[in-house]
This record gives C-alpha cells, sequence and structure tokens, in this order.
C-alpha cells in the first residue's frame, strides 16, 4: 500500500511533467526585464569599472580619514602609491557602506624582515564598526614561505577562515584582493537575522568561497555580533616592528541588497 507522502510525491512530478510538456516555445522561458544595468569594464586590468567609487587613485586621501578622530587621513603618498603610517593609526573611509565589491592592490616591501605575525602584517577590515581594530578582518601579511597559523595568514578572515590557498606573491611584488561582501542584517531589535558573507579572490585565486562569519573580528576569544547599520572600510596600521607595506589602486562597486 502506498503511503500518503509516496502519492503527494508521484503527483507533484506528474504535474511538472504535464506543465513542462505544456511549454512548447523556447520564448515561454525568456525573462527580458528588467534589463541589467551597463556597466563599462576599465581599460586596463584591474583597473575602475564606470560605476566605482575610487578609492584611492595614486593622488591624494580625499576619500580616507583617520578612524581615531576622523580628521584627514595622513599616511604617506608618493609616486602613486600610499604607504601605512604606524604612528599615525588606522584610516578609514569617508563614506559608510553595505553590501560590496572591493579591489585593492598592497605590496610587502622587499627586503621585509621579521617572521610570523610580526612580518608585514595588516589587514582590511571590511565594515569599521567603532575605533581601533573593530569590525570584520580580511588579513594582510607576508605569507611566502613565512608560517604562522593558518587563520591568520594572509587572505584567512582573521581567527575564523583560513583560506584555500596560499596564493601569496614573493615581498616587493604587487598582489590584488577582488571582495565581494555582504554585510550582516539585523531585526529592528538588534537580533541577526542573517550572517555576514565574504568571498575573497587572492591573485587571481579563490581562496574565501562565500563564507559565513559568526562575528566581528576577535584577537582573544570567540567571535560575536553587535548590530550596526552601513560602515566605513578600514585599513590597519598594525603595530608591528617590521616595515610598513603598501597601497594602490582601490575602489568599491556599491550592490544591491540581497
Amino acid at each position: 500500500m502506498l503511503t500518503r507522502s509516496v502519492l503527494t510525491l508521484a503527483a507533484a512530478s506528474l504535474l511538472a511533467a504535464s506543465s513542462a510538456m505544456a511549454q512548447t516555445k523556447p520564448a515561454e522561458t525568456e525573462v527580458w526585464s528588467p534589463v541589467p544595468s551597463i556597466v563599462t569594464p576599465a581599460a586596463a586590468l584591474g583597473g575602475a569599472p564606470s560605476d566605482a567609487i575610487v578609492l584611492f587613485d595614486g593622488h591624494d586621501l580625499d576619500q580616507w580619514v583617520s578612524v581615531k578622530d576622523r580628521s584627514p587621513a595622513a599616511w604617506t603618498v608618493a609616486d602613486g602609491v600610499l604607504t601605512v603610517d604606524k604612528a599615525l593609526g588606522n584610516i578609514e573611509t569617508r563614506r559608510a557602506f553595505r553590501d560590496y565589491q572591493l579591489h585593492l592592490e598592497w605590496r610587502i616591501p622587499a627586503g621585509i624582515t621579521g617572521s610570523g605575525q610580526a612580518r608585514g602584517n595588516s589587514g582590511v577590515f571590511l565594515a569599521s564598526t567603532g575605533g581601533g581594530d573593530q569590525g570584520y578582518e580580511v588579513q594582510i601579511l607576508d605569507s611566502f614561505e613565512n608560517p604562522t597559523y593558518v587563520n591568520g595568514q594572509a587572505a584567512s578572515v582573521y581567527k575564523q577562515h583560513p583560506p584555500l590557498a596560499n596564493a601569496s606573491r614573493k615581498p616587493g611584488d604587487w598582489q590584488t584582493y577582488d571582495i565581494v561582501w555582504r554585510a550582516p542584517v539585523f531585526a529592528p531589535d538588534g537580533a541577526l537575522v542573517t550572517p555576514a558573507v565574504v568571498t575573497v579572490i587572492h591573485n587571481g585565486v579563490v581562496v574565501q568561497d562565500h563564507a559565513v562569519l559568526t562575528g566581528e573580528t576577535v584577537y582573544i576569544g570567540k567571535p560575536s555580533y553587535k548590530a550596526h547599520g552601513p560602515a566605513p572600510i578600514k585599513l590597519q596600521a598594525h603595530g608591528d616592528p617590521s616595515a610598513p607595506i603598501s597601497f594602490r589602486n582601490m575602489w568599491v562597486r556599491e550592490l544591491a541588497p540581497r
């Protein structure tokens, strides 16, 4: 004797088959609207597309402020390159963002010294939720022949997700991060509705594939969430004793909410 669930499944299958047979023209499954917006790609690989907000083009830091007091960012800009000034602390974007695509290029200085976490340490915080290092960090580090804990090496979601591969180039070479960030969603009472999700491509290699975050980055203990809205993007001036790293060609494209 067939159970009710089996009969229900059989009926659903027959209905689906009947519906498919009823469609006799290719046009019946074609979607024509809404038409996707036109975005013109950059002429050069890695350049900003037509709808991007350029965060640093080699000339000035107009898009950035000091995290400490919101004064104009004052890291060193020379020859089209932005170099971290560790004495001045972290910087973040003037604008706040929610969901976005981010491109940035960074370089560990040739001749870098130190080992482990004390070798070219920095980070990009995908949503800066307060002073200091509050937020969600993708690690920047010299991970070319420089062992450390894997959830703290380059391209890790720091202390949460090790990268799927080590795609690091040697010190002195420019490296790229292409990041898709989906911010967490909170209910009006502050409860978490949807966790943050990030995808990271490091030097053309997928190293974070729709990684789900369990909260904000913390150095000690377990991550947790606190409710927030759109937030700036932050670059870290880490206090390790090695030489400061540099950045260039940074831009962001805002994405529609999920």
